[in-house]
C-alpha cells in the first residue's frame, strides 16, 4: 500500500478546515448522498471549534487518491493550541501550508512554518481566497518566501511547490486562473502531495511507534495515537511501554484500528509508516513509546514550549453557590483536571503551598477554552486573574515577549497605538495592507497583552484583528500601573432593578440587565474614574400618594456583554470570575464591603 502523511496548517481563518472538507468531499470518502457532502466545517466537530469558527483540537483523517491512502493531520490555528501542532507534526512528512492571499502570512503562519521545517517536513504552499476582490497573490507570495529565507536550516527548503486555490467553491490550480468560475477541481493538491510528500520513512526492526494523541470512550477505554517507526503490530500483541524516564510497563494492544475517512476501521495489522490507534493500553501518555518487548527501545519524546500563563481555580464560593451546577466540589474538579492532562500536552498543573489549584496554560484563550468546557460539563468554579510565568536565567528573573499584529481600520491606528505604548510595547512596523485597513506590529511582554484584546475590540467597535505568538524572554520590567479603571460593586443582594441601575448607567458601562440576580461584592459595571465605588442597584423607587407605579417610565441602555477570555483578561489581583453553566459573574475576592476596606489599609500599612 502506498502511504503519504501530510499535517495542513495555518494562520487562524486562512482556510485551512474548508481545504480538508472538500478533499474528503473530493476524494469520494463520502457517498453523493451522505449529509456530510452538504455540510461545513466537517473537521470541527467539538461545539466550541463550530461556535469559535477555530480549530482547537488536531483530527486524522485518511482519503484515497489513485490508489495512494493519504492521512492528513489538520492542526489548530491558534498560537494558544501550539502544543496540538508540535505533537501532531512528529506524525507528518509533509505538510500543507494554507495562507490568505489577501492577509499574508501571519503570526501563526511563521510559528507553524518554523516546526514544520525544524521537523524537515516537505512544504506545500497553498495561497487560498484567490477570489477575494483585495487578495494580492504576487505579494503574498514575495512575504512567504521571505519568511522560508528567514526560517529554513538548508537551501533545499527554499524549494517549495505552490498551488493556488479557492477553498470555499473546492477549486486549485498550479497557476494563477484567468478565470476563478472556470471549472476546476482540488486535483493540483492532491497531485502536489502524490508528487513532492516523500513515503514515510521507516526503520528496519521491531514494532515501535511513539504516543502522540491520546483518545478515550467508555466502550474501549482509552486509545493510543501515533505513528508506526518500524515493524509492525497485531491485535493482541503483547507490548512494552516506556516513560520518557525509562521505566518500563508490560501491556497488551488488544484492537489496532486505521483511519478511513473521518473515522476508525479495525485492522488485523498495523504497518510501518501508518498512523494508527491501539486500545488495551491503559498505562499510555502522550510522549511514550510503545515497542515489541524483545526491543525495548525508547524514541525521542515530544518537545513542547513551556506554558505562558497561569491561573489559580477553586470551587465556587459565591452566594450563589450550588443554585446552577452540579460538579461543586474540589475533589471533583482535581479529577477533571487530571484527565485533562492526558490529552492537553500544552497545559501543566500543580498544587500551591497553600492548597490552591494553579493551572498552566499557552495563553488567554487555551485556558479559557478549557474553563468553558468545564461550564458545559456542570462544574462551578471560581478562577483568579491570570498570572504571567516567569523563568530565571543565569539569576536573572525572565519575562516572555510576544510579536503582536493588529489588523484595524485605519481611523482607529492612533488609539491602537496609544493602547498598546501604556503597556510598553513598542512598534516594529506598519503597512497599509488593502483598502482602509493598516497592518501594525508591536513587541509587547505577556504582561502587557493581559486583557489588552477586549480593550482593543471595543476601542475599534470589534473591527480588529489581533494575534501573537512568543519571540523571547527578556529582563523582567518594573511593574505596569494599574491600566483598568475602578468597578460598580453592588453593596445589596437580591434582583437587580432598572431604577438602580439609572446611577450605575450614569457612571459606565453595566454588565447586568434589569431583573437579573445580584450579591453584595459582585462587579455590576465599569466606573469612569480610577475608584471603586459601592451602589445599590437592588434599590426600588419609593411610591407615595401622588406617584404610582407606572408613572416615568425609564430607558436605560443595554448591558455590555464580554466572553469568558475577556472577562478573565478584565479582573484584577483582588477579583475572582465566577463561572458556572448558565452565567459568569466577576465578583470581589472579599465581599463585604467593611471587610474588603479593612484589608485594603491592612495591605497599605504592610
Amino acid at each position: 500500500m502506498k502511504l503519504r502523511n501530510v499535517a495542513i496548517i495555518a494562520h487562524v481563518d486562512h482556510g485551512k478546515t474548508t481545504i480538508v472538507d472538500g478533499l474528503l468531499k473530493q476524494s469520494k470518502t463520502f457517498r453523493e448522498n451522505e449529509a456530510f457532502m452538504h455540510q461545513d466545517l466537517i473537521m470541527d466537530s467539538n461545539d466550541q471549534e463550530r461556535e469559535r469558527g477555530i480549530t482547537i483540537l488536531a483530527k486524522n483523517i485518511a482519503v484515497s487518491y489513485k490508489g495512494t491512502k493519504i492521512n492528513i493531520i489538520d492542526t489548530p490555528g491558534h498560537a494558544d493550541f501550539g502544543g496540538e501542532v508540535e505533537r501532531t507534526l512528529n506524525m507528518a512528512d509533509g505538510a500543507l501550508l494554507v495562507v490568505d492571499a489577501q492577509e499574508g502570512p501571519m503570526p501563526q503562519t511563521k510559528f507553524v512554518l518554523k516546526k514544520a521545517l525544524e521537523l524537515n517536513l516537505k512544504i506545500i504552499v497553498i495561497v487560498n481566497k484567490i477570489d477575494k476582490p483585495n487578495s494580492l497573490v504576487d505579494n503574498t507570495i514575495s512575504k512567504i518566501s521571505d519568511l522560508f529565507l528567514e526560517l529554513v536550516a538548508h537551501e533545499d527548503q527554499l524549494d517549495f511547490p505552490v498551488v493556488y486555490a479557492w477553498g470555499k467553491a473546492g477549486k486549485a490550480w498550479n497557476k494563477v486562473p484567468a478565470d476563478p468560475n472556470a471549472p476546476a477541481d482540488f486535483a493540483p493538491i492532491f497531485e502536489a502531495i502524490i508528487n513532492n510528500v516523500p513515503e514515510p520513512k521507516v526503520d528496519e526492526g521491531a514494532f515501535q511507534m511513539l504516543v502522540t494523541a491520546l483518545d478515550w470512550d467508555s466502550y474501549k477505554g482509552k486509545y493510543a495515537i501515533g505513528r508506526i517507526k518500524r515493524g509492525e503490530v497485531k491485535s493482541g500483541q503483547e507490548v512494552t511501554v516506556i516513560k520518557p524516564d525509562g521505566t518500563k510497563k508490560e501491556s497488551t494492544a488488544e484492537k489496532v484500528y486505521v483511519n478511513q475517512g473521518l473515522g476508525r476501521v479495525e485492522a488485523e495489522i498495523g504497518i510501518a509508516g501508518d498512523i494508527i490507534t491501539l486500545t488495551g493500553i491503559e498505562t499510555a501518555s502522550i510522549g511514550d513509546t510503545v515497542t515489541d518487548p524483545a526491543t525495548p527501545e525508547a524514541l525521542p519524546t515530544i518537545k513542547v514550549e513551556e506554558p505562558t500563563l497561569a491561573i489559580t481555580i477553586g470551587p465556587n464560593t459565591s452566594p450563589f453557590r450550588g443554585t446552577e451546577g452540579n460538579l461543586l466540589t474540589g475533589t471533583k474538579i482535581l479529577e477533571r483536571i487530571k484527565r485533562e492532562l492526558q490529552t492537553n500536552v500544552a497545559m501543566k498543573f500543580k498544587i500551591s503551598e497553600d492548597g490552591k489549584y494553579v493551572l498552566s496554560g499557552r495563553g488567554e484563550l487555551h485556558l479559557s477554552v478549557f474553563l468553558e468546557t468545564l461550564r458545559r460539563e456542570g462544574f462551578e468554579v471560581e478562577v483568579s486573574k491570570p498570572t504571567v510565568i516567569t523563568k530565571v536565567i543565569d539569576g536573572i528573573e525572565m519575562e516572555p515577549v510576544e510579536e503582536l499584529t493588529v489588523d484595524v481600520d485605519s481611523e482607529y491606528v492612533g488609539a491602537v497605538k496609544s493602547e498598546v505604548g501604556k503597556r510598553r510595547g513598542g512598534l516594529i512596523s506598519q503597512e497599509q495592507i488593502h483598502d482602509g485597513s493598516t497592518r501594525l506590529v508591536f513587541e509587547i511582554t505577556t504582561r502587557g497583552l493581559l486583557g489588552l484584546r477586549g480593550t482593543l475590540l471595543t476601542l475599534t467597535k470589534g473591527t480588529t484583528v489581533i494575534s501573537s505568538i512568543f519571540l523571547k524572554n527578556q529582563k523582567m520590567g518594573p511593574k505596569f500601573q494599574k491600566l483598568r479603571k475602578g468597578v460598580l460593586i453592588a453593596s445589596h443582594t437580591g434582583k437587580s432593578i432598572t431604577y438602580g441601575l439609572v446611577g450605575a448607567h450614569e457612571k459606565g458601562p453595566v454588565f447586568v440587565e434589569p431583573q437579573v440576580p445580584v450579591y453584595e461584592g459582585m462587579i455590576v459595571g465599569v466606573n469612569g474614574r480610577d475608584e471603586d465605588i459601592e451602589l445599590n442597584v437592588c434599590r426600588e423607587k419609593q411610591l407615595t400618594n401622588n406617584r404610582s407605579a407606572g408613572e416615568d417610565v425609564i430607558f436605560i441602555p443595554p448591558a455590555t456583554e464580554m466572553s469568558l477570555e475577556q472577562k478573565l483578561g478584565f479582573i484584577e489581583d483582588d477579583e475572582l470570575l465566577e463561572i458556572t453553566p448558565t452565567n459568569l459573574r466577576l465578583r470581589k475576592k472579599i465581599l463585604n464591603a467593611d471587610m474588603r476596606r479593612r484589608a485594603q489599609r491592612n495591605a497599605k500599612n504592610a
